[in-house]
């Protein structure tokens, strides 16, 4: 078709190409989102005042340009950000020289790729909900372009209401699918990305401020299911990351312990086993309680024993440990342990060294120096998460000036302080706390939850953990990262945070039973049908039947089962009119007229004639006048039908 769109067409076409675009907001880069933000709304405007089409000398320069920005920006166009920032800009391009139905056909299916594309990032039940309702629309789009006439004064209602069912219709289909195309390998999203960016989660470095982010996040970490009793709040460490180097600003974790025999652990109480369902981070860090006792399939215990996957977690991860909650961990220190947990950057902090060494020169042995510390923090600091910023000496700015901070501001200071006193220590990020479901039986981890604190190496005792932060704000330890956040703002209001919880179990049901759903499972959901060992052309056969008697039941209603709907859309429209009228007793009659109708009306109830006559000279004229009548006017008639409001039954004179 080659006809010119319509200003409604328009107005829906980019209305979908919009909230297409919105789908990949979390993740375009500023200049992108920026440019789209100017883009779309001035080419709606510049066509509703009569403007043309872009033409191709603006067109191919701005493409040329978006490559280049691509390359630039991530170093080539394959991938998953280069792709999605790839697609969107295209997609966006495409509006401009948008006219003609045809090229709004093309546009809308490349914005199904694009928006599809979008999943690849987040597949959490609200973001699946999204892209459903912009779907919807994206049909919607789709109707509009069909030459059925819409109801001037319903432009979007219609093409809405019947995207809506065409979904609708097509989801026993996918439902069929999903369950018999047989699993890949790995994920569909499992494509090429940016290693260097964490989708969400803690990082291999931290320094202060770093945590902000994720202690105002409110999204799920991972859930656990305890096999036995659930630890209390204050057992609810879990270990991600062990930091053992600073540079005077950043601590990090750097690669010497990712290999390596575990450190050792000795006494070791009864053991908690539990499962872990990991969102995704896009990393290979696997949290679990402090402390692990082994490493599941697929991934290995770091030398700081740390869990650590094969494989960076691009979907959600289900894993069973086993950990104890008290043991006694590596009761001997190499010397380059000892070394690496006591090394300090040279000529950084130096009122924090002396505030060590004065503790030292006083006779206090490590314990003494480690009570010393938490009783200074006790008793002048306060937890907030907006702290003041630091300076190079950012130790001694929080120490000496500020004393406000978070976790990770107390774990730092906390550590530095135990190296200058000649005590080796080391930093751990993880998450503490959680939210136990108890009509579920399972704790919710929110990324909120993230947490830092400190081990100290005693004689004889090994590695001890020691939160600061406790310190400082019982509350965060002991009812979790909500009571110590309060200041946060209405997000993180009580009810709110009371209600996401609530409704959290659907989401773990989404994750669990949709985006987790693999080979295995999709085994034992047909091994009560009598599949046991379904291989791939099983399925597909399996498949095939499904859409074959699919496709027999829409024939079989489109044959017997649909409404019979008798001539075009201007018919059906003088069909409702006769309807109306044979509710107020002047029902046509097969061999009568228009204007043979319109006589007898005029008989039997001459109150309707300034209501029935123009009708009926409308129709007669759209049927009779005109070889090919403008959808709009048929349109127009329909919605004057409609209006037309005829007692039940008229008085006749």
């Amino acid at each position: 078709m080659t006809e010119r769109l319509d200003d409604r067409q328009f107005a829906i076409l980019t209305a979908t190409v919009a909230a297409t675009l919105a789908t990949h907001l979390g993740h375009l880069p500023i200049w992108l989102a920026a440019s789209l933000a100017i883009l779309l709304p001035l080419r709606a405007w510049t066509r509703r005042r009569g403007a043309a089409a872009v033409g191709a000398w603006i067109r191919l320069p701005l493409t040329a340009l978006l490559f280049v920005l691509v390359i630039t920006n991530f170093g080539n166009v394959f991938g998953r950000e280069p792709g999605s920032v790839l697609g969107c800009g295209l997609l966006a391009l495409k509006l401009l020289e948008t006219e003609k139905v045809r090229d709004a056909r093309v546009a809308l299916g490349f914005a199904a790729f694009v928006l599809m594309s979008a999943l690849l990032f987040a597949q959490s039940l609200l973001f699946t909900l999204l892209i459903c309702a912009v779907l919807v629309l994206l049909l919607a789009a789709l109707v509009a372009l069909q030459p059925a006439p819409i109801a001037p004064s319903q432009p979007w209602r219609a093409p809405l209401r019947l995207a809506a069912l065409l979904l609708g219709a097509g989801l026993p289909l996918a439902a069929a699918a999903f369950v018999l195309v047989p699993r890949l390998g790995s994920p569909l999203w499992g494509s090429p990305g940016n290693d260097t960016l964490a989708r969400t989660g803690l990082s291999e470095r931290m320094a202060p401020g770093d945590l902000t982010q994720l202690l105002i996040d409110d999204s799920p970490a991972f859930r656990v299911d305890f096999d036995g009793a659930v630890p209390p709040p204050q057992q609810r460490y879990f270990r991600a990351i062990v930091l053992w180097d600073f540079d005077g600003t950043n601590w990090t974790r750097g690669r010497l312990h990712d290999y390596g025999p575990p450190e050792a652990l000795k006494d070791a109480g009864a053991p908690i086993d539990y499962t872990i369902t990991l969102e995704p981070t896009d990393r290979r860090w696997l949290p679990a309680l402090d402390l692990p006792l082994g490493a599941p399939a697929t991934t290995r215990l770091g030398a700081d024993r740390t869990l650590i996957a094969n494989a960076q977690v691009v979907q959600p991860r289900q894993y069973h440990v086993q950990s104890a909650p008290a043991y006694t961990l590596a009761p001997t220190l190499s010397t380059a342990q000892r070394t690496r947990a006591l090394a300090l950057p040279d000529a950084f902090d130096p009122r924090s060294r002396a505030l060590a060494g004065r503790w030292r020169a006083e006779g206090r042995d490590d314990d003494a120096v480690v009570h010393a510390t938490l009783e200074l923090f006790h008793a002048s600091f306060t937890y907030t998460l907006s702290p003041p910023l630091l300076g190079r000496d950012s130790v001694d700015d929080f120490l000496f000036d500020t004393q406000r901070g978070f976790c990770e501001h107390y774990s730092s200071a906390f550590v530095f302080l135990m190296r200058a006193a000649g005590i080796p220590a080391r930093v751990v990020t993880g998450y503490q706390g959680g939210w136990w479901s108890a009509a579920n039986r399972y704790l919710l981890v929110r990324q909120s939850d993230a947490h830092a604190w400190a081990e100290v190496w005693m004689t004889g005792l090994g590695w001890q953990r020691v939160d600061p932060t406790a310190a400082v704000s019982p509350a965060r330890i002991e009812r979790g990262a909500a009571a110590a956040n309060g200041s946060a703002g209405w997000a993180q209001s009580d009810w709110l945070r009371g209600l996401r919880n609530q409704l959290d179990f659907a989401n773990r049901l989404w994750t669990e039973g949709i985006i987790g759903f693999d080979a295995l499972r999709q085994k034992g959901l047909l091994t009560p049908f009598g599949v046991t060992d379904a291989n791939p052309g099983d399925l597909l056969l399996m498949l095939s039947a499904a859409l074959g008697i699919a496709m027999l039941i829409a024939a079989a209603w489109a044959m017997w089962g649909s409404p019979r709907r008798h001539g075009d859309a201007l018919d059906q429209a003088w069909a409702r009119l006769g309807t109306r009228l044979a509710r107020a007793g002047i029902a046509p009659l097969p061999s009568e007229g228009p204007f043979d109708l319109r006589q007898r009306a005029h008989a039997a109830a001459p109150a309707l004639s300034a209501m029935l006559d123009p009708l009926i000279e409308d129709y007669v004229s759209l049927r009779y006048g005109i070889g090919e009548p403008a959808p709009e006017r048929i349109a127009a008639f329909t919605v004057a039908v409609r209006k037309l409001r005829v007692p039940q039954r008229v008085q006749t004179s």
